[in-house]
């Protein structure tokens, strides 16, 4: 079992850190097409408004998405957290930053710092947190750093992480930028340990924060199962897997389980794909019509959230085929509106998921058959995956992560009062 480095605090413990500070959040994007990156930001900032009152700390927010400051403004924000909008970056700002990435002791010589450290620098942040997952620009500010994954390092065959210098690119980004964090958060033992073998993070520096059950599934606000049937035109059964169309979401091995499966138990069960397009969707397709399974997949593209909650009901089970990890947010979602998950067994899974899925190897396209088959066969076992995922759904929630991110700050400000603090903002 994961032994979590920082406990969830009380809502009583939030209140007054000794050495109050002006912390920075930066958020990356607010485009729900991201997927993910978006429910956990979303979420977690939400969260985050909710609790920040109680603190003497002063909040900055910076976004550089058009929907940014609307979204702020509609949470109503306490007095203490003031939102900064970030302008596009300009040429200038993308030349600085490539360069900052190849050579950055270079920018301390032609004195060129990105447009984040001119921001916090104008804010006189104490420390910034980087939200979203990701490698972004290394500051002299103290940062916090957050990662979801190293899939460039851990899957560095896929064209979308190696291509076109892609590799080089965020190999180089991840390397200064982990290295340089007061603290990198992550949400699993494996991804602790990803972090501190390949970047060489002391392990006091990393702490695990796991990633929080999605609010809007936790809620459950949408469709009924019937409606998601109605509205999609679905048969009674069917297979859910919402996965944009990246090479690595595996898509292609569950097209051929499905094949298997018709072919061995003459199970004609329909695969309900959801998700858009990254450029490997053509190709998925061309294999749908190879493989003659046109009448047994359906392609949706990208729903709302009230769809998809529908979609989960309905579904007889969430077949999660990606071969990333280590962590991922459908099967949390399917745990909080009890849909039964099997899972592919990558790096990480069995840590996040425990015994609320069933695990099936995502490059053996028979084994993926032979689970959903066993599953399906399994009324029993169905119910007891239902239940063990509603309880891990609700094990660690948004208001969780939040309150260990504010344990971060209260043990950095014993620091940072050892050097003046800046003035007032101008």
């Amino acid at each position: 079992m994961t032994q979590f480095t920082s406990s969830p605090q009380r809502s009583s413990d939030l209140a007054k850190p000794a050495n109050p500070m002006r912390i920075g959040l930066y958020l990356f994007g607010f485009d729900p097409d991201i997927g993910g990156g978006y429910t956990f930001q979303d979420d977690v900032f939400r969260a985050f408004v909710q609790v920040a009152h109680k603190r003497a700390d002063e909040f900055v927010v910076f976004g550089d998405h058009p929907a940014f400051p609307g979204f702020v403004s509609s949470l109503a924000p306490p007095e203490n957290i003031r939102a900064v909008a970030l302008a596009p970056p300009t040429f200038k700002d993308r030349v600085i930053e490539e360069i900052n990435r190849a050579f950055p002791m270079l920018k301390r010589t032609v004195g060129a710092p990105g447009r984040i450290a001119r921001a916090a620098t104008q804010a006189r942040l104490d420390c910034l947190w980087y939200v979203s997952g990701g490698a972004y620009e290394a500051i002299d500010i103290p940062y916090i750093a957050t990662v979801w994954d190293l899939q460039h390092r851990t899957l560095p065959w896929f064209p979308e992480l190696s291509m076109n210098g892609v590799w080089d690119a965020r190999e180089l980004r991840h390397r200064i930028f982990l290295q340089r964090a007061s603290y990198v958060i992550v949400g699993t033992e494996a991804g602790r340990d990803d972090v501190r073998m390949m970047y060489q993070v002391p392990t006091s520096r990393i702490r695990i924060f796991p990633h929080p059950a999605p609010r809007f599934a936790l809620d459950g606000e949408g469709l009924t199962a019937e409606s998601a049937r109605a509205k999609f035109r679905l048969p009674e059964t069917y297979l859910l897997y919402p996965a944009q169309f990246w090479p690595h979401k595996n898509h292609v091995n569950l097209l051929r389980a499905l094949r298997h499966l018709c072919e061995r138990h003459e199970k004609m069960f329909t695969l309900v794909l959801v998700g858009s397009d990254k450029g490997n969707e053509s190709y998925v397709r061309r294999l749908v019509k190879e493989y003659g399974l046109i009448d047994r997949v359906v392609f949706l593209g990208f729903v709302d959230r009230q769809d998809l909650i529908g979609l989960y009901r309905g579904a007889l089970m969430l077949v999660y085929a990606s071969m990333g990890g280590p962590e991922n947010l459908p099967p949390l979602e399917a745990f909080a509106l009890g849909c039964p998950v099997i899972a592919a067994d990558v790096e990480g899974a069995k840590e996040q998921l425990a015994d609320a899925a069933v695990f099936f190897n995502p490059c053996d396209s028979a084994h993926i058959a032979e689970t959903i088959h066993r599953v399906s066969e399994d009324t029993a076992l169905c119910q007891a995956l239902r239940a063990r995922g509603l309880l891990r759904a609700h094990r660690w929630t948004a208001e969780h992560f939040v309150s260990g991110v504010f344990s971060l700050f209260d043990e950095f400000s014993t620091v940072r009062q050892c050097w003046p603090q800046m003035g007032p903002c101008s």
